[in-house]
């Protein structure tokens, strides 16, 4: 789809972002508002500085409500107020690390709050759209050479990837159940799972490109956990851009194109870390690291995904590989340190995804 027929479609569609001022939930939201949507995001207060919903000056141009969605009752309010056609929910305890130190927070955010927004859906008739985004880390990991499909079996070892795979059985049943042409609620209602998602302004912790540029910038020594670890990369546009297809066929198609999604990217994007560190040093300069064999914490060492359904069923596919994707990564966080205007920088980076895309089509 070209950028004028997705413009057109979520043009002054009222939209409820939850997990709005996090890394992907900024991202989506500023590209929502160059859509001329009308979003309201749901979220706590962003407790990193700096961060991306600020650097893109987004608590000026959409409206923000700052509550746990753990919380039943405002949430609903929250809809029956707002009356949205389209939710899409990214709030979530999102570090693998945290998830062993807070597993019931991370089980009661991810999993209780997935359920609250299933529910809440339920007893409300303006929501047309549902989309719910959970991780390539639901599937029960099994180190397969073979990318998961999304009818898999669903897993996790540890508390994260647990109460994402839950999160996904809740969406499943509450699908079958409450969510189709046998109900008197026949709404397009999914998942989705991408890859290890990058980009300028994910600013968290425990995550390889952003503790890189800290150390980088910082001047400080890094610590890696698992050079040889494997991960499917893709740059964060790829993602929400197959979100946002996919919510206009839930929209306009209901039932047709419910259930769970994979958006992973291509097998030559499926690098160790060690490649994202040596890609950073031919960009920036020597980077000071050891690998810090102390693991406080089980991580798998290889996690493909296959996204033959997307590729199939929506005609999406990835538009930048992983040395794109790196390279627009790593010179969205170095025109940051410059002192750039990042809103103008990052809708430069958009519009050149977009014109990528429409060549790749």
């Amino acid at each position: 789809m070209d950028q004028v027929g997705l413009m057109s479609f979520w043009k002054n569609k009222n939209i409820l972002l939850t997990g709005h001022n996090g890394f992907k939930g900024s991202w989506l939201s500023f590209i929502l508002n160059k859509f001329e949507a009308n979003v309201t995001g749901i979220s706590l207060e962003n407790d990193t500085s700096p961060n991306l919903f600020q650097t893109l000056d987004l608590n000026n141009n959409l409206d923000s409500i700052n509550f746990n969605i753990e919380n039943y009752s405002k949430f609903k309010d929250a809809i029956d107020e707002v009356q949205p056609e389209i939710l899409i929910h990214m709030a979530a305890q999102p570090l693998v690390g945290l998830s062993y130190v807070k597993p019931l927070e991370t089980f009661s955010s991810n999993t209780l709050g997935t359920l609250n927004i299933l529910e809440s859906t339920r007893n409300n008739n303006c929501v047309k759209a549902l989309l719910i985004i959970t991780s390539d880390k639901c599937y029960l990991n099994q180190d397969s050479l073979e990318g998961y499909k999304e009818d898999d079996m669903l897993g996790g070892h540890d508390p994260y990837s647990a109460s994402k795979a839950a999160a996904e059985i809740v969406s499943q049943s509450y699908i079958r159940s409450f969510f189709n042409e046998d109900t008197n609620r026949d709404i397009g209602v999914a998942t989705a799972r991408a890859g290890n998602v990058i980009g300028g302004g994910d600013w968290s912790r425990d995550r390889i490109i952003p503790d890189v540029i800290r150390s980088f910038y910082d001047k400080k020594n890094l610590d890696i956990r698992n050079i040889s670890g494997i991960r499917p990369w893709q740059h964060v546009l790829d993602s929400l851009f197959g979100y946002l297809e996919l919510v206009e066929k839930l929209y306009k198609l209901s039932g047709e194109y419910s259930g769970p999604w994979n958006f992973g990217p291509d097998k030559n994007s499926i690098k160790p870390v060690k490649y994202i560190l040596e890609n950073f040093e031919k960009i920036n300069g020597e980077l000071n690291y050891k690998i810090n064999s102390d693991n406080s914490y089980k991580e798998t060492n290889l996690l493909l995904l296959d996204s033959s359904k997307s590729l199939n069923k929506l005609n999406w596919k990835p538009v930048w590989d992983i040395d794109q994707s790196l390279e627009y990564t790593f010179n969205w966080y170095k025109s940051f340190y410059e002192g750039i205007n990042m809103k103008e920088y990052t809708m430069h980076q958009i519009d050149k995804f977009l014109t990528d895309k429409k060549k790749k089509r």
